[in-house]
């Protein structure tokens, strides 16, 4: 059973919502003015709020701010109650974040369509979804159920990119976001010396290249396929709509994508401040995380010594030399450009 706040300082009109909502079989709890539902909003966690605008005390406008404002309470879906009908009003409410809006008077049908279609709608947020060409289907075809995103393509773009082919340059100018559907891509940078350093390496199942598009700047590293990789292009206009016109969408792609920021920087983190030693290893750990498919086994990864220093940010040199300190060690063995881990938890633990 769904839970609905409603915050209303009208007697009547709670008491004649709450029975239309508990007819329909939802669990109501109710505040009589703003400052009592933001309490009842931080206790109860409901599924969706329905908010009176013209309150004493603190307004409907309020409460939405300061409820937006924390993490635990800034995605529940949000109805505006009031008597005017004017649009300074209706733009208000939606610029705060507002979902929807109905005006008093209202009948019992308005009411239960408009609280039915934000829980529908709402259900998107709470999908998870397979980091595959599948899931990234599921989740664009739901995302056209809004009535905004009907114009998404039907086929996106499927590329094979040969190995060492560049999908793009930095300097240029981004037109789409990518999604890796098979293969391994690698983004790095080039400084005035033209030594490439890896800033990122994706496994099936990633986005990449959307970080410069939102920014509407240049790329500001280039990808180039590791291997022969299929790659699902997704046009900018189609990533606008998915990121502008509908909030539910934004959030849920957004916390897709938050996930590989923040690993990301976490690992730029580690690389910047600890020894050679240690950035080999955690070069090594980051790979066998990232591509280890079969848990069971030793990890093995072909790479080539040049890759592997513009991962860790160091010469050639200093990476052949601590990777047969390691191999010394039994923690890796070398074959031609094939690393195979030995003792993936010794690498682990000479991180720290």
């Amino acid at each position: 059973m769904k839970t609905i706040l409603l915050i209303e300082d009208n007697p009547d009109m709670r008491e004649n919502t709450t029975e239309i909502l508990e007819l329909a079989h939802y669990n109501v709890v109710t505040a009589e003015n703003g400052k009592l539902g933001i309490k009842m909003a931080q206790e109860s966690n409901p599924d969706l709020i329905i908010c009176d605008i013209m309150m004493p005390e603190l307004d409907g406008y309020g409460v939405l701010h300061l409820l937006s404002k924390e993490p635990s309470t800034a995605s529940i879906p949000f109805i505006f109650l009031t008597a005017k009908a004017e649009k300074n009003d209706y733009r208000k409410g939606m610029t705060l974040g507002a979902d929807d809006y109905l005006t008093k008077p209202y009948d019992d049908v308005e009411l239960l369509s408009a609280v039915e279609t934000r829980l529908r709608k709402n259900n998107l947020l709470k999908t998870e979804y397979s980091r595959t060409e599948e899931g990234l289907y599921q989740f664009l075809n739901e995302a056209k159920s809004f009535e905004s995103l009907k114009k998404l393509s039907e086929n996106k773009k499927t590329k094979l990119f040969k190995k060492r082919e560049i999908i793009y340059s930095e300097g240029n100018y981004p037109n789409a976001v990518y999604f890796l559907k098979s293969g391994k891509i690698k983004n790095f940078k080039t400084n005035e010396f033209g030594k490439e350093y890896i800033i990122e390496l994706h496994k099936p199942g990633d986005f990449f290249g959307y970080l410069d598009l939102l920014e509407n700047a240049p790329y500001q590293d280039s990808a180039v396929a590791l291997q022969d990789s299929e790659v699902v292009i997704i046009p900018k206009d189609e990533f606008n709509s998915l990121l502008y016109n509908n909030r539910d969408v934004a959030t849920k792609f957004i916390k897709i994508l938050s996930n590989e920021v923040r690993e990301r920087e976490e690992r730029l983190l580690k690389l910047a401040y600890n020894s050679v030693r240690k950035r080999v290893a955690e070069s090594l750990i980051m790979l066998a995380n990232r591509y280890q498919e079969d848990k069971t086994k030793h990890f093995a990864i072909s790479i080539t010594r040049e890759d592997l220093a513009s991962i860790v940010g160091t010469a050639t040199e200093t990476v052949i030399r601590t990777l047969s300190d390691f191999k010394d060690e039994l923690l890796i063995e070398m074959k031609g450009s094939l690393i195979t881990v030995l003792d993936y938890e010794k690498l682990a633990r000479m991180r720290n």
